[in-house]
């Protein structure tokens, strides 16, 4: 996917990344690699066994494998890769660090997920803070030494920003006291670094009401002096930690801000820095979330793939049963994987996980253009392409590779819903992944009701034009290519008329109620272009890894992708089966 379709040596030829090479992107991974096997994969079990608690001295405690892990990350400069020079960073390609990332998540979710959240905050902090905030706060999260969270949710408000509480008086010296409670803070309070700097959204007095009323802060758990020292603490209080159904070893807290636990400066209220103005917190945060939701997809499609992996090793070596066909019963038995519907099974998983990462590794490329292209059109082209996709790289992969995760259980038979094996514990882990970061239905109304009509539809279009490009480039070879190229290209053309059906409707209510199936109708499309795309590059080549390929593109094209066809009936004629019902029926 790296070298032979997404071609990221080429990227060596432009300026920001010129001192890499294929040598050194196969170093990086094949180090990934030994590290996720090394120190992260052997403590899964153990951290979702002993999951983190609430000491005596009311410090989390994590089990001693966790600190290991990222202590031995951050030596090996991981954690600076994709950063500039100027921070102690190696400029590698945001492809390949995706790529690299791939190794933490499928070994260890949770351990990874405080490593990512802290570069996340990072590069929000890079991007949208003052030189001294970065230096204070940005520099030592890239260093290792701090680490970070984004604090949106609150208990009652959930994904509805527009309904936070959470409030910040600005003070004398042009800081602000922050008071409230956040809720779902995932890497909230521990102790494996020195810091933790939360990036807090909350009101301003000087702003109106609704999303437009809300501002962002860096809030520390310890106050940092001017010579980047630690000082006192903050004003930030562990509530109580969520027990969650997976992904248990990444701490989840219930915070507080400003109850007067502490007093920094001799007074009470959690004091917070103002990123950006006031007023455009959300839109600075938009940074940092993006960045989240294809993670999120990022880390859907590791669970999907180890899981996909280990059931296949399973079937293969699993004896039950006889060929289909066979009478004789003292005949030998044969591995599962002989058995037709094992291997739609795994096929059916092939085809959601490698769909999957081809979307990933494909945003993360556009991020590549968007900081590298010489050329500006391209990078607004990038820009754009990756502002539409960016919906669908969150939920697809969260939806389907859990199915692929349930399918892998399914091989497994009853082993599989034992804890004898790990497939049970990715599923677990994995379910998350369709909740945060906004849940299927924020990301539907997100896509439908904003992504496809932004500027007139001009990155709809776009995205509609490279599909119809690669559709061209496959009519143009004998076979199967120019086979599917027919499927995909009469599904576009419902994509584009279901839009404009919704988007003219005049009874927007109608329009919207199902824009949930619009995200899966539109991810369904879209995957069966990367697959497509990835058939056209394993043409004329001829072993066991291309014809899988092309083995799993064709299930997704004959299985999968009619699905959308009574999805764009159900939506162009916009029904109102949900709309109309009323909730004393249920």
């Amino acid at each position: 996917m790296l070298y032979e379709w997404l071609h990221v040596v080429d990227l060596t030829t432009r300026s920001r990344f010129q001192e890499h090479s294929a040598e050194t992107f196969s170093a990086v991974l094949d180090l990934s690699e030994q590290l996720a096997v090394r120190k992260f994969a052997p403590h899964n079990r153990e951290g979702d066994l002993r999951e983190p608690v609430v000491g005596s001295e009311g410090r989390v405690e994590l089990i001693p494998a966790v600190r290991e892990a990222i202590d031995a990350y951050i030596a090996a400069g991981l954690q600076a890769a994709s950063f500039d020079h100027a921070y102690g960073g190696m400029r590698l390609p945001v492809t390949v660090q995706k790529a690299s990332s791939l190794w933490f998540t499928a070994a260890n979710a949770s351990t990874t997920g405080y490593l990512f959240l802290a570069s996340a905050a990072a590069n929000l902090l890079v991007a949208h803070a003052d030189a001294d905030m970065v230096d204070r706060y940005a520099r030592p999260m890239i260093e290792g030494r701090f680490f970070g969270t984004m604090c949106l949710s609150e208990p009652e408000a959930g994904s509805s920003l527009a309904d936070i509480t959470t409030r910040a008086k600005l003070q004398d010296d042009g800081t602000y006291r922050v008071r409230g409670t956040k809720m779902w803070i995932s890497a909230g309070d521990h102790e494996l670094g020195e810091n933790i700097i939360h990036l807090v959204l909350a009101r301003t007095g000087g702003t109106g009401s609704g999303i437009k009323g809300i501002s962002l802060f860096a809030v520390p758990k310890y106050l940092v002096e001017s010579d980047g020292s630690i000082g006192e603490r903050n004003d930030v209080v562990l509530l109580g930690l969520n027990h969650k159904m997976g992904n248990r070893g990444t701490t989840n807290t219930v915070l507080g801000f400003g109850d007067g636990t502490h007093r920094p400066r001799g007074e009470a209220g959690a004091v917070g820095y103002l990123i950006g103005a006031e007023g455009n917190g959300l839109a600075c945060m938009f940074h940092m979330m993006n960045e989240a939701r294809i993670a999120v997809g990022s880390g859907a499609v590791s669970l999907g793939y180890t899981g996909y992996l280990k059931s296949l090793a399973y079937a293969k070596t699993r004896l039950q049963g006889r060929r289909a066909g066979e009478q004789n019963p003292s005949s030998p038995r044969v591995p599962i994987i002989e058995h037709a519907d094992v291997r739609r099974m795994l096929l059916a998983q092939k085809s959601y996980v490698e769909g999957s990462l081809a979307l990933i590794l494909y945003c993360a490329r556009l991020v590549d253009e968007q900081a590298s292209a010489p050329d500006e059109a391209e990078r607004d082209r990038a820009r754009m392409l990756l502002d539409v996709l960016t919906p669908i790289a969150k939920s697809f992969p969260a939806q389907w590779c859990l199915a692929a995760n349930d399918l892998a259980i399914q091989v497994h038979g009853g082993y599989g819903y034992t804890r004898d094996f790990d497939v049970e514990q990715h599923y677990r882990d994995n379910r998350l992944n369709q909740i945060h970061e906004g849940t299927h239905g924020v990301q539907g109304l997100d896509l439908l009701g904003r992504k496809v009509r932004v500027n007139g539809g001009r990155a709809f279009r776009m995205l509609i034009d490279s599909m119809r490009q690669t559709a061209l480039s496959a009519r143009g070879r004998d076979g199967e290519p120019a086979v599917l190229a027919e499927l995909l290209e009469r599904r576009i053309d419902r994509l584009v008329v279901t839009t404009e059906t919704l988007s003219r409707s005049a009874d927007r209510e109608a329009a919207m109620a199902n824009s949930s199936v619009y995200l899966e109708a539109m991810g369904h499309v879209v995957i069966a272009w990367l697959w497509l795309e990835q058939v056209v590059v394993a043409a004329g080549k001829v072993d066991d890894f291309y014809n899988g390929k092309r083995a799993a593109a064709r299930y997704f094209f004959h299985y999968e992708l009619p699905r959308t066809d009574h999805q764009f009936d159900l939506l162009c004629r916009c029904d109102r089966t949900t709309l109309d019902l009323d909730p004393e029926w249920l």
